[in-house]
């Protein structure tokens, strides 16, 4: 008796069919990297606005209780607003901004053998002391060292200014690609609320169940703990450094504002380029508010600097992002590196949680293939974002209750 058609199981892969079929797979992902890699950066920042206003929807959506299309239109309506007009305030000021910086930097690179020649062959007299640079440092060795700083310099400072030209021209590319990041995402939620099983429902392998759940959810904190964790903390330096620098009558602020938020992705090397940018430029001005000569002025502003990125790394950042990603800083900033080869100003962002996602990734398929427990350690309960500001609201509240309850009373 011949089992109907309709009724007749597909037979399954064999090992050798599964593994073409895996390595085709991966062969057109890669030609497709290669080929389309100009729109990679593109999609990731549609993800990334998505992953961002993703809670503030949900959030509105409940407290309103307004449909999930409506409250995606009423964020994006606000977002659009927010950002044309932070634009139009202050988006060619900042663009004037960095190309005043850039210039300043490269009068110094361009002064810098003169200086160190000089330098290396002064005579200081300290008191009864006497010191000749020339017994110490040699010059043809430190002209050497210098040139290769020169070489290693010169070249991003010649990207930076190419691209905040192309930026300033306001050119067709750029306004196209933000219109379309800004649409992608939109379209993006407004069906997440209506199709979300869609969306995130998988079939998972048999027995993979729990895995690949534990995986998700441990991918989760990695990004939550570091995304929207140092997206704050990148808005406030920006607002820290902005006021603070502002009335410290240093040029350039918005600037060196927007530099020293960036300078949070990048650790180690992050905080000396901001410090050395500020040192340069306050040197070199020719005039501040407090009528200081340029090396006190310049002393002052750095180290007050130094006092304000302490406070950031010692107080605000561990609330901030809660908890870390377990993976060394010295290992960002590699994977920084080799990012900004890949995707510019993009991968620096992105390296540190790519890096842990890839660590994550890497220990689950190593105990794997050794044949152990891959998940060794009990699963971590998620630690809510402490926000800086969160006491502060607090207190406020209970002064007005308290202030509420007193003008009952009367």
């Amino acid at each position: 008796m011949t089992t109907p058609e309709s009724t007749q199981q597909s037979p399954p892969w064999g090992g050798n069919i599964k593994l073409v079929v895996g390595l085709t797979i991966v062969a057109i992902v890669a030609a497709f990297f290669v080929r389309f890699q100009n729109i990679i950066a593109p999609l990731l920042l549609t993800f990334i606005l998505t992953y961002l206003l993703h809670p503030l929807i949900t959030r509105l959506s409940k407290a309103t209780r307004l449909s999930w299309r409506m409250s995606v239109n009423v964020v994006y309506l606000v977002f659009v607003v927010l950002l044309v007009l932070s634009f139009t305030m202050t988006g060619l000021a900042l663009v004037q901004q960095l190309q005043s910086l850039i210039g300043v930097i490269e009068r110094f690179i361009n002064t810098l053998p003169d200086l160190v020649a000089t330098w290396s062959t002064a005579v200081y007299r300290i008191g009864p002391f006497q010191i000749d640079m020339s017994q110490y440092l040699s010059a043809s060795n430190l002209e050497a060292w210098i040139q290769e700083v020169i070489s290693l310099v010169r070249p991003v400072l010649g990207q930076a200014g190419g691209l905040l030209g192309t930026v300033a021209a306001g050119t067709a590319s750029t306004l196209m690609w933000g219109f379309f990041i800004i649409l992608l995402s939109y379209f993006l939620l407004a069906d997440m609320g209506q199709v979300p099983e869609k969306l995130v429902d998988i079939e998972l392998p048999p027995g993979y169940d729990n895995d690949l759940r534990r995986m998700a959810r441990e991918l989760g904190r990695i990004w939550n703990a570091f995304l929207r964790g140092q997206v704050i903390l990148f808005t406030l330096t920006i607002l820290v450094y902005t006021v603070l620098l502002a009335v410290l009558g240093v040029r350039n602020v918005l600037a060196i504002a927007v530099l020293a938020g960036f300078a949070r992705f990048v650790p180690y090397v992050g905080q000396w380029v901001t410090w050395i940018v500020i040192v340069l430029v306050t040197l070199f001005q020719k005039s501040n508010y407090f009528n200081l000569e340029p090396l006190q002025y310049m002393l002052l502003v750095f180290v007050i600097a130094i006092i304000v990125d302490q406070i950031f790394d010692s107080i605000l950042a561990p609330r901030v992002l809660g908890q870390t990603l377990g993976v060394h800083p010295a290992a960002v900033l590699v994977a920084a590196i080799m990012a900004a080869n890949l995707l510019g100003l993009l991968g620096v962002v992105l390296a540190a949680p790519a890096l842990a996602t890839l660590t994550l990734v890497g220990r689950y398929v190593s105990r794997k293939m050794l044949s152990l427990d891959p998940w060794p350690e009990p699963e971590k309960e998620p630690e809510p974002m402490q926000y800086p500001w969160m006491k502060l609201v607090e207190k406020v509240r209970g002064w007005a209750r308290v202030l509420l309850q007193r003008l009952k009373r009367k």
